[in-house]
């Protein structure tokens, strides 16, 4: 694009429904200072109200066919597509997604360009823009909060009942935790945000080592693991090394193992690539040493796909945990003793929606917003999923899938 385009916030209408936006009030009025045109659909959802758009001087309209660039957060319904447009959010199909199949379709016959948030990246491959910081902190918390109710031990809020993060602090600042051991995948933004909770409610981190050789009475204690702490070369005394580990996947086995035996809690914040090995399986979950209790799976990717096989679904906000079964692979009542409970939200920011809104759209406003200036902006083209009816240049990959094959 030669000039400016005109913007639209678009309605989030997937269900369940997503409260976050990529421009808070307060950054969308900054841009239309600055002679951005910027336009915002009313929505009953939003953490920001359609009050606080107005306010600050954003103009509410229901017709945005005349826009031409749509900001958005979660897949837009396929019926809600408006043909030849330039489309930001997170579509969840560059990794196959089967349930997303229709939407690629969708964007490719109604000629949509498609900016993918997830793969928006410098040249060296960093992502740009993201909400995983914020996934990994709600996510952390509701594995704290599911063990919690399961045991009867400790009570804690819903991290969507706080108004932001400094109330939930509030609450960890009143809250004893009895002993209890988590482990944590993933170093990441989303094993950064989770680990910055479990220090806020109160448990000690220790290191890898140190949590499976030693015993800690009395204390609540996690452990952060990375890659090479849970895998290993299935060549016996291959050196691990992580670049290798994540150009071959399929040369690495698990070596977790020994965690399942240590901890009660497992918080997953890895990307998992397909190829990769898995953390554990269900033959595992049915030995007696098997202690967890709580898996709060941060990552969702749904099961037999998927690092854990405890993901049959995503959970919601509203039903945020299902019991596991590990001998019939099904789902069954949450807070039993019987089975293992599972929180897989995939809308996890959403409980923490203010909070994260503003980190985004200050990243979007400082990192993408400018591209969308230029022609042909290296950045952009890397992130364009769909563009005139076809494939991206960095997605033919995605032709089996498109096809249906």
């Amino acid at each position: 694009m030669n000039s400016r385009p005109k913007i639209a916030l678009i309605r989030e209408e997937k269900t369940p429904p997503d409260s976050r936006v990529a421009l808070t009030p307060k950054q969308a009025a900054k841009l239309l200072k600055a002679g951005w045109d910027i336009t915002v659909q009313p929505s009953p959802r939003r953490a920001f109200k359609d009050e606080e758009y107005v306010k600050a001087g954003l103009p509410l309209v229901e017709d945005i066919s005349d826009r031409d660039l749509l900001l958005g957060i979660k897949e837009v319904p396929i019926d809600n597509l408006i043909p030849n447009k330039t489309y930001c959010f997170f579509a969840h199909v560059i990794k196959e997604q089967p349930y997303n199949q229709k939407l690629l379709l969708a964007l490719l016959e109604k000629n949509i360009r498609h900016v993918d948030y997830e793969v928006l990246t410098d040249e060296l491959g960093n992502r740009l823009i993201a909400f995983g910081y914020f996934a990994g902190m709600v996510g952390a918390h509701n594995g704290v909060w599911a063990y919690g109710k399961r045991t009867g031990k400790f009570e804690l809020p819903r991290m969507n009942e706080c108004f932001d993060y400094e109330e939930a602090k509030s609450h960890y600042d009143r809250t004893k935790l009895p002993e209890m051991r988590v482990v944590l995948t993933g170093t990441g933004r989303v094993g950064k945000g989770a680990a910055q909770v479990l220090k806020d409610l109160g448990l000690r981190k220790v290191s890898p080592k140190d949590y499976l050789r030693k015993d800690y009475p009395g204390e609540a204690i996690f452990t952060q693991v990375s890659a090479g702490d849970y895998a290993e070369h299935q060549e016996e005394g291959d050196e691990f090394n992580k670049q290798h580990f994540y150009d071959n996947p399929r040369e690495y086995k698990s070596k977790f193992q020994p965690y399942l035996s240590k901890s009660d809690v497992f918080i997953n914040g890895v990307y998992w690539d397909n190829d990769a090995p898995t953390f554990f399986t269900r033959e595992d979950m049915q030995r007696d040493d098997f202690r967890i209790q709580t898996v709060a799976d941060v990552t969702c990717d749904i099961a037999p796909v998927a690092s854990v096989p405890t993901t049959l679904k995503a959970s919601t906000i509203a039903d945020p945990v299902f019991g596991y079964d590990p001998v019939s692979n099904e789902e069954k009542p949450a807070f039993s003793s019987e089975y293992v409970d599972v929180m897989s939200i995939d809308n996890l920011p959403s409980e923490l929606p203010r909070d994260a809104s503003k980190a985004f759209g200050e990243m979007f406003i400082e990192r993408i917003l400018p591209a969308f200036e230029k022609q042909n902006s290296p950045l952009l083209v890397r992130a364009t999923v769909t563009l005139d009816g076809e494939l991206g240049p960095n997605f033919q990959y995605l032709v089996n899938y498109r096809d249906g094959k």
